[in-house]
């Protein structure tokens, strides 16, 4: 049986949670969560799941951690799993674009002989991506396109007002790097693209503010000794948090799936 920690307790987790339920294959031994957040956390997870506040009250076996809480939570907690030797899996890519917080993860990584493994979240493509890098690529670059409303809170609102457009409004040109700096809660995906591709320096993102969509709009192009490739997709938010990308929830099934099975898919 594969035992998990979850770090959070968010949509995410929840989803996540609700979607092993039933899986024998499967446990969720512990969540983790804020302090005095411990009864709300088991409550979301369900089960005999057990919540800590810290790496350290974990007394149990863990086979892997899955970290559904944000940049924060794997900060918080992904070295402690790591230096533990528990595997880490991730969508918060985004985190990886700070340096310092890069060498952390990877340091802790080595001195526990674990791996820190980062889902593609609201995008696919990244295998082909990845491959292709080996290759030799040219140019890379994503495009996220999302309603004018989806941008409040972020940078976006400081160079036009998000509830009066009636045409789309590019916000934001430069780096992976600088986008996922700049927009930490909505450029998991952009950072996702560069790790796979061309850096997080030389990966070149585009934000857009566009009332013509009603969903998220990802668009990955990339050039290269492979050929060229245009990937897009428009997803879905979960039910339960419309900032929250439904895919987001799945990937890291997926990757908790191919931890259980024979076959990795």
């Amino acid at each position: 049986m594969l035992r998990l920690a979850i770090v959070g307790h968010g949509a995410i987790a929840r989803y996540v949670a609700r979607a092993l339920k039933n899986d024998p294959s499967v446990r969720i031994a512990y969540v983790l969560c804020r302090d005095g957040r411990e009864p709300a956390a088991r409550d979301a997870i369900g089960g005999a799941v057990e919540a800590v506040t810290s790496v350290s009250q974990i007394t149990g076996d863990v086979d892997v951690a899955v970290e559904c809480a944000g940049h924060g939570g794997l900060i918080a907690h992904g070295p402690g799993f790591l230096e533990q030797g528990v595997d880490v899996i991730t969508v918060s890519v985004g985190a990886l674009a700070d340096p310092a917080v890069a060498d952390i993860l990877t340091d802790a990584a080595k001195r526990g002989n674990a791996r820190l493994e980062l889902v593609p979240g609201a995008l696919g493509g990244i295998d082909a991506l990845a491959g292709a890098r080996w290759g030799g690529l040219d140019s890379v670059t994503y495009e996220g396109r999302k309603p004018p409303l989806s941008w409040v809170g972020t940078p976006a609102e400081d160079q036009t007002d998000l509830a009066s457009l009636t045409e789309a409004f590019e916000h934001f040109n430069g780096s992976a790097r600088d986008a996922a700096t700049r927009y930490p809660k909505n450029a998991n995906v952009a950072a996702a693209v560069a790790i796979a591709g061309l850096g997080l320096d030389d990966t070149m993102v585009r934000l857009i503010a566009d009332p013509s969509v009603k969903g998220n709009q990802h668009v990955v192009i990339a050039e290269g000794t492979f050929g060229r490739f245009r990937f897009e997709i428009e997803g879905k938010a979960l039910p339960e948090n419309p900032r929250t990308s439904a895919l987001a929830a799945m990937s890291l099934l997926r990757a908790i799936g191919n931890r259980g099975s024979g076959i990795a898919t």
